[in-house]
């Protein structure tokens, strides 16, 4: 192999940065020691490698069954095949990251086996021998399932299945699924590992009738699926007959626009009796028309009547489950008992509130006397006071003050605030 295709395959596959490295590389892709023990380290390491690149390439490709030749065709660097790939898958299967095809298969329910080599794409013989004998060798061509990623891809199935325009279909065709899921299951074998997982989970069942495989899916709510009981089939069979009456009404009216096209065409040519013709086929085909498209509004019209019953059905439940709580919750409940405790409940409240109004009512009546006789106290103590206690203070003045004056006119105020000299001469001129 070419340098440039090796890069170019890394690109592609993503292959991790020491791919490059010569000497890493080289001990990567020597055969593993007999004795794990001689060399626990390395002999980890190298099993951790190879491990956590399958699980990328197969996730990246979109794949979930793998077999050895495969992977040294994918692994194949300058030409040289890693030499201990073998040993990294029976290491895998031993540990339950991946297991063979036919073990996966049996495991799940023989009604699945019973599809053979059209659906699993192995052969029941080779399921017989390789379980009766245990061979733990690895064939070339042998598949074995990443355990890891059939679960991730059962769940993205069971959501692509939710939230398509089919979601409220009870069943489906195979090739209606293998249509649907294209876009996350590369081929057929990948869809068959998925819907194996989610038989396993018990949220898909398949059965065969009328030598087609159908396919059911569990209702969001539900913990598992539900057989595929008689009115599954006939609402299928409804589902599909109104399909291909769509299809026919929608392929009938397209023949008479042709007709139509082709009897304008030919009158224009001057040919009037090939367009009657023309006519006459284009009034045929829309009579075929109108006909089946009675008939689809017929089968709508059940479909509805199915849907609507289903949703009574659902409706009458949850009343049968709301009235089985109540009369649960009161099943020791009586009118007679209620009343009781009403007249009881309003016989306490009553009392309560008479002795509240007589607590109430001392109370304040206490407060008024003692506050009465307070300010009678209050006042004769002040009355007391003012008759003997003569007031020691001067008189509040009544005419207003002298501005202040300069400090030279001291003197002169103090004398002038003097009283005046009393007279010391008597009226009859002489010295008291």
């Amino acid at each position: 192999m070419s340098g440039a295709r090796e890069a170019e395959m890394s690109t592609e596959l993503a292959l991790p940065p020491e791919w490059e490295d010569d000497e890493r590389m080289n001990f990567l892709f020597s055969d593993f020691k007999e004795n794990r023990d001689v060399s626990t380290t390395d002999w980890d390491s190298k099993m951790d490698f190879w491990t956590s690149l399958i699980l990328k390439i197969c996730r990246s490709r979109g794949t979930v069954c793998v077999h050895l030749q495969e992977l040294n065709k994918i692994f194949q660097r300058k030409g040289i095949m890693p030499l201990g790939l073998a040993t990294v898958i029976q290491c895998m299967a031993r540990c339950g990251k991946i297991q063979r095809e036919s073990e996966f298969a049996t495991n799940v329910d023989c009604g699945w086996v019973s599809w053979g080599v059209g659906l699993l794409l192995v052969k029941p013989l080779k399921w017989t021998f390789s379980t009766l004998l245990g061979s733990s060798v690895v064939t070339l061509k042998e598949l074995f399932v990443v355990i890891e990623l059939v679960k991730e891809k059962a769940a993205e199935l069971l959501g692509v299945y939710r939230s398509s325009p089919v979601a409220n279909h009870s069943l489906l065709s195979f090739q209606e699924l293998r249509t649907l899921s294209s876009h996350v299951c590369v081929d057929e074998s990948t869809l068959c590992m998925a819907l194996l997982q989610l038989q396993r989970e018990k949220q898909v069942t398949v059965s065969l009738h009328g030598g087609e495989k159908i396919v059911k899916f569990s209702q969001p709510g539900q913990n598992h699926v539900s057989p595929v009981s008689d009115v599954d089939l006939g609402i299928y069979q409804l589902q599909r007959s109104e399909g291909l009456l769509e299809e026919r009404v929608e392929a009938l009216g397209l023949e008479a626009e042709k007709y139509k096209e082709e009897a304008r065409v030919l009158l224009r040519e001057g040919k009037k009796s090939q367009a009657l013709r023309c006519l006459r086929s284009r009034k045929r085909v829309e009579k075929k028309a109108d006909h089946l498209y009675a008939q689809l509004e017929n089968v709508k019209g059940i479909l509805d009547k199915i849907a609507n019953s289903q949703t009574d059905k659902l409706v009458i439940q949850v009343y049968q489950a709301g009235v089985s709580a109540l009369r649960l919750s009161l099943k020791d409940v009586t009118v007679e008992r209620a009343e009781s405790l009403v007249d009881q409940i309003q016989e306490l409240c009553d009392t309560q509130d008479e002795v509240n109004q007589i607590l109430a009512g001392g109370a304040l009546n206490s407060t008024d006397a003692d506050t009465d006789g307070l300010e009678d106290e209050l006042r004769f103590l002040l009355e007391n006071s003012s008759l003997d206690e003569p007031s020691t203070l001067p008189e509040v003045p009544s005419h207003p003050l002298s501005p202040v004056r300069e400090s030279g006119s001291l003197c002169d105020d103090l004398l002038s605030a003097l009283p005046s000299q009393p007279s010391l001469l008597c009226s009859n001129g002489t010295l008291r």
